[in-house]
């Protein structure tokens, strides 16, 4: 049995055949790859790789609050940076450092093409009883 998260309050939408989020048996929820949308303008952000990132992180929250958890629960995630330089990745790691801080978890960075913006997150989170 899962549970879907297709519509989540204030998050983005899906923008096609997928949730935002899984909570499946085992109490995992499994966040789907967000992007830098930003919920004031409706539209994705093609600002600083910070700033993308908040957008991203912030997207990621409401994904999980919705399924009961926080960045604490989060066990492993994947980052895709369409231009994986040292500069970018020190600028995405400042952010998500500020998200994560003790708790961070095992994770991957990958360079990637990315649609029209330039840094993409995904998580699995372990809801714990």
């Amino acid at each position: 049995m899962k549970k879907q998260l297709r519509d989540v309050p204030g998050g983005p939408p899906a923008l096609g055949p997928y949730s935002l989020g899984v909570v499946a048996e085992g109490r995992f929820v499994f966040v789907s790859g967000m992007t830098p949308w930003d919920p004031t303008t409706g539209k994705i952000e093609r600002g600083s790789i910070a700033r993308q990132t908040e957008l991203v992180l912030e997207n990621i929250k409401k994904v999980l609050s919705a399924a009961g958890a926080g960045f604490e629960n989060v066990v492993s995630s994947r980052v895709y940076l369409s231009d994986l330089t040292l500069e970018n990745f020190k600028e995405m790691n400042g952010v998500y450092a500020r998200y994560f801080g003790e708790s961070a978890p095992a994770r991957a960075t990958i360079g990637a093409q990315l649609l029209g913006f330039d840094v993409e997150i995904e998580c699995v989170a372990n809801l714990l009883d």
